[in-house]
Protein backbone atom coordinates (compact mmCIF):
# COMPACT_ATOMS: atom_id res chain seq x y z
CA UNK A 1 0.00 0.00 0.00
CA UNK A 2 1.33 3.20 -0.87
CA UNK A 3 1.10 6.74 1.52
CA UNK A 4 -0.23 9.69 -0.25
CA UNK A 5 1.70 12.50 -1.02
CA UNK A 6 1.78 14.74 2.17
CA UNK A 7 0.78 18.37 1.54
CA UNK A 8 4.80 19.36 2.08
CA UNK A 9 5.49 17.26 -1.19
CA UNK A 10 2.96 17.15 -3.84
CA UNK A 11 5.13 17.35 -6.88
CA UNK A 12 7.32 14.12 -5.73
CA UNK A 13 6.05 11.26 -6.96
CA UNK A 14 6.50 8.45 -3.16
CA UNK A 15 7.16 5.87 -5.71
CA UNK A 16 10.05 7.54 -7.47
CA UNK A 17 11.29 9.12 -4.37
CA UNK A 18 11.38 5.63 -2.47
CA UNK A 19 13.35 4.31 -5.47
CA UNK A 20 16.12 7.32 -4.59
CA UNK A 21 16.07 7.00 -1.26
CA UNK A 22 19.13 5.67 0.57
CA UNK A 23 23.29 5.98 -0.14
CA UNK A 24 24.77 5.72 -3.50
CA UNK A 25 28.91 5.06 -4.17
CA UNK A 26 30.15 6.63 -6.99
CA UNK A 27 31.23 4.11 -10.05
CA UNK A 28 32.31 6.32 -12.52
CA UNK A 29 32.72 10.30 -12.96
CA UNK A 30 33.24 11.20 -16.36
CA UNK A 31 32.90 14.94 -17.92
CA UNK A 32 32.06 15.60 -21.69
CA UNK A 33 32.93 18.54 -23.71
CA UNK A 34 30.22 19.49 -25.52
CA UNK A 35 32.58 21.67 -28.46
CA UNK A 36 34.36 18.26 -29.10
CA UNK A 37 31.94 15.91 -27.85
CA UNK A 38 35.34 14.44 -26.05
CA UNK A 39 34.85 12.90 -22.91
CA UNK A 40 37.33 12.54 -20.24
CA UNK A 41 38.16 11.18 -16.35
CA UNK A 42 37.79 14.61 -15.20
CA UNK A 43 38.31 13.15 -10.98
CA UNK A 44 40.71 9.90 -12.31
CA UNK A 45 40.06 7.10 -13.20
CA UNK A 46 38.99 6.02 -9.89
CA UNK A 47 36.86 8.89 -8.14
CA UNK A 48 35.10 8.21 -4.88
CA UNK A 49 31.88 9.55 -3.53
CA UNK A 50 28.60 8.94 -2.21
CA UNK A 51 25.28 10.45 -2.55
CA UNK A 52 22.31 9.97 0.33
CA UNK A 53 18.79 10.32 -0.83
CA UNK A 54 16.77 11.22 2.35
CA UNK A 55 13.20 10.35 2.25
CA UNK A 56 12.48 13.56 3.66
CA UNK A 57 13.56 15.34 0.83
CA UNK A 58 17.14 16.34 1.16
CA UNK A 59 20.52 15.16 -0.80
CA UNK A 60 24.39 15.04 -0.18
CA UNK A 61 26.61 14.80 -2.85
CA UNK A 62 30.30 14.17 -1.76
CA UNK A 63 32.76 13.49 -4.50
CA UNK A 64 36.73 13.44 -5.17
CA UNK A 65 39.01 12.94 -7.25
CA UNK A 66 41.44 9.85 -7.26
CA UNK A 67 45.12 10.42 -5.99
CA UNK A 68 44.40 13.52 -3.44
CA UNK A 69 47.76 14.24 -1.81
CA UNK A 70 47.34 15.59 1.69
CA UNK A 71 47.57 19.13 1.38
CA UNK A 72 50.92 19.90 3.63
CA UNK A 73 50.72 24.08 2.52
CA UNK A 74 48.14 26.62 1.97
CA UNK A 75 48.89 26.69 -1.64
CA UNK A 76 48.78 22.43 -1.69
CA UNK A 77 45.23 22.39 0.37
CA UNK A 78 43.82 25.73 -1.88
CA UNK A 79 44.21 23.20 -4.78
CA UNK A 80 42.40 20.05 -3.12
CA UNK A 81 39.37 22.03 -3.60
CA UNK A 82 39.61 21.80 -7.86
CA UNK A 83 39.46 17.73 -6.83
CA UNK A 84 36.17 17.97 -4.96
CA UNK A 85 32.53 18.59 -5.32
CA UNK A 86 30.42 18.90 -2.12
CA UNK A 87 26.44 20.09 -2.01
CA UNK A 88 23.52 19.38 -0.14
CA UNK A 89 20.04 20.78 0.05
CA UNK A 90 16.22 20.23 -0.38
CA UNK A 91 15.37 18.49 -3.51
CA UNK A 92 12.08 17.42 -5.86
CA UNK A 93 11.56 15.41 -8.07
CA UNK A 94 10.48 16.48 -11.79
CA UNK A 95 9.92 14.07 -14.44
CA UNK A 96 13.46 12.46 -14.90
CA UNK A 97 14.75 15.28 -13.03
CA UNK A 98 15.67 16.35 -9.70
CA UNK A 99 16.36 19.71 -8.46
CA UNK A 100 18.24 20.36 -5.28
CA UNK A 101 17.87 24.09 -3.72
CA UNK A 102 21.30 24.47 -2.83
CA UNK A 103 22.00 25.43 0.99
CA UNK A 104 25.31 24.20 1.39
CA UNK A 105 28.51 24.02 -0.86
CA UNK A 106 32.11 23.17 -1.24
CA UNK A 107 31.31 26.42 -4.07
CA UNK A 108 29.55 29.43 -2.11
CA UNK A 109 28.42 30.30 -6.07
CA UNK A 110 25.64 27.60 -5.86
CA UNK A 111 24.33 28.61 -2.42
CA UNK A 112 21.05 30.07 -3.22
CA UNK A 113 20.53 28.21 -6.81
CA UNK A 114 18.76 25.20 -8.01
CA UNK A 115 21.22 22.22 -9.59
CA UNK A 116 18.98 19.97 -12.37
CA UNK A 117 19.78 16.93 -12.85
CA UNK A 118 18.97 13.97 -15.24
CA UNK A 119 18.47 11.05 -14.00
CA UNK A 120 17.54 7.32 -14.45
CA UNK A 121 17.15 4.37 -12.50
CA UNK A 122 18.52 0.71 -13.38
CA UNK A 123 17.62 -1.48 -10.66
CA UNK A 124 20.77 -0.60 -8.21
CA UNK A 125 22.43 2.04 -10.82
CA UNK A 126 21.73 4.96 -10.91
CA UNK A 127 22.74 6.98 -14.27
CA UNK A 128 23.24 11.05 -13.33
CA UNK A 129 23.23 13.61 -16.34
CA UNK A 130 24.25 17.21 -15.78
CA UNK A 131 22.77 20.10 -18.12
CA UNK A 132 25.44 21.64 -20.43
CA UNK A 133 27.16 24.52 -18.60
CA UNK A 134 30.92 26.08 -17.24
CA UNK A 135 31.76 23.59 -14.31
CA UNK A 136 34.24 25.58 -11.93
CA UNK A 137 36.57 22.80 -11.78
CA UNK A 138 37.37 22.55 -15.03
CA UNK A 139 36.01 26.04 -16.90
CA UNK A 140 39.04 25.91 -18.90
CA UNK A 141 36.72 23.71 -21.48
CA UNK A 142 33.95 25.82 -21.97
CA UNK A 143 30.58 23.88 -21.59
CA UNK A 144 30.14 20.32 -20.37
CA UNK A 145 28.10 18.18 -18.64
CA UNK A 146 28.75 15.47 -16.12
CA UNK A 147 27.72 11.94 -16.80
CA UNK A 148 27.69 10.41 -13.17
CA UNK A 149 27.38 6.61 -12.44
CA UNK A 150 26.08 5.43 -9.10
CA UNK A 151 25.69 1.98 -7.48
CA UNK A 152 22.85 1.56 -4.68
CA UNK A 153 25.27 0.90 -1.10
CA UNK A 154 23.15 -1.38 1.24
CA UNK A 155 26.08 -0.96 3.86
CA UNK A 156 25.19 1.98 4.69
CA UNK A 157 22.77 2.42 7.15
Amino acid sequence: MSTPPTSSTPSTPPATRDALAGTWRLLAYEVEVRATGERFPAMGTRPTGYTHFSRGGRVWFLLTADGRPPGEDDAARADLLETLIAYTGRYRIEDDDWITAVDVAWNPAWVGTEQRRQFALDGDRLEVRTPWRVMPNWAEYGETRSLVTFERDDTAP
